[in-house]
């Protein structure tokens, strides 16, 4: 058996708590813990009075090992939030819409980067369209300024001017 504080290959372990840890550790590194009462010694089968404990709550078969691995490479997958999302695009007049809403709050250019945590530049870029904000930029935007900038496609597509 190993140490689980230095390293060391022994015959047998103690179990102590150190700094609020259970180790299994040497005779000379058990000295650094407090000893924890061993173990209680296990039950015989053919005691009478013996009946196996159980969890609390509904009994449920554990998952097959296929199963278990299967459903962890699930979770590892990457998701394709737009495929969850309904489509939605940048209504055409996204940069004027933006400075108006900023205009009618009476924020400058610099109180809005305040709040976004941008630069200033940023937002004269975003507000004169020659720069196009994130997707979560665009939330952020739309959250400060209480106005929707994304619209359907088909709207987008129906909209003069496209």
């Amino acid at each position: 058996m190993l140490c689980e504080m230095c390293g060391t290959d022994v015959e047998a372990t103690t179990r102590v708590k150190v700094e609020g840890s259970i180790l299994s550790v040497c005779a000379s590194c058990a000295r650094f813990g407090v000893a924890i009462d061993p173990p209680p010694a296990p039950v015989h089968v053919s005691d009478s009075s013996f009946q196996p404990m159980r969890p609390p709550g509904p009994a449920a078969a554990p998952l097959p090992l296929g199963d278990r691995l299967s459903a962890g490479r699930r979770r590892l997958e990457e998701r394709d939030l737009y495929r969850e999302l309904p489509e939605m695009e940048l209504a055409p007049d996204w940069s004027k819409r933006i400075r108006a809403a900023r205009e009618k709050l009476a924020w400058t250019p610099d109180d809005l980067a305040k709040k976004l945590n941008e630069k200033k530049s940023v937002v004269l870029k975003i507000e004169s369209d020659g720069f196009r904000p994130s997707d979560a930029m665009v939330r952020k935007i739309e959250h400060l300024l209480k106005i929707r900038l994304r619209a359907d496609p088909e709207a987008a597509a129906g909209a003069p001017g496209s």
